[in-house]
């Protein structure tokens, strides 16, 4: 596609099927008590189940040097589509540089995983859903990142944005800082 289309820098995925399963995937143990689907969510692409497809074109896009600035998850509730956009969050990120084979245990994994990174900001499209929240998360894209080599912007439930927001949004989207990468 990219060869037809050489302007197009967006990757629309559709997850589909019954969801990810906790095969290969690790406990994460900082806590006392856990709800099971956040104890055992998968922490690298190896460790996603039933989405094959998703995660293999992930992964040859980081072999190839082809990452996207943005991407989009659809599907139906349950199919891994927030836990792929940390997992892309963490590769994106990861120790030396951007690499589908990053190192889920690193200090800089644990802190998108447990949502203590500050290069990585998960918004809920459904609770900010406002001008004024997308005109805060402008502001923060403009600066770059602490750790990482991106600021990446993870919008979950996207579609419940306003129309002014989502058109305040929209020249962010177009022209984003080369250190900006969106998740949606």
């Amino acid at each position: 596609c990219a060869d037809r289309f050489p302007e197009w820098n967006w990757l629309i995925f559709i997850l589909w099927g019954t969801g990810w399963s906790n095969a290969g995937a690790r406990p994460n143990s900082f806590m006392a008590y856990k709800v099971l689907s956040l104890k055992w969510r998968p922490q690298s692409f190896q460790d996603v189940v039933g989405q094959d497809h998703i995660t293999q074109t992930l992964i040859n896009a980081f072999d190839q040097d082809r990452i996207a600035q943005g991407y989009i998850f659809t599907g139906p509730r349950g199919v891994g589509k927030t836990t792929t956009a940390r997992i892309l969050a963490m590769a994106l990120n990861a120790d030396g540089g951007s690499s589908s084979h990053f190192d889920p245990n690193s200090e800089t994994s644990r802190e998108i995983a447990d949502g203590r990174s500050l290069d990585v900001l998960e918004i809920d499209g459904a609770s900010n859903r406002g001008i004024e929240e997308i005109r805060n998360l402008r502001e923060q894209i403009k600066f770059a990142p602490m750790k990482g080599a991106y600021r990446v912007i993870i919008i979950d439930e996207v579609h419940m944005l306003t129309t002014p927001a989502f058109n305040a949004l929209l020249r962010t989207l177009e022209e984003p800082p080369p250190h900006g990468k969106f998740i949606f």
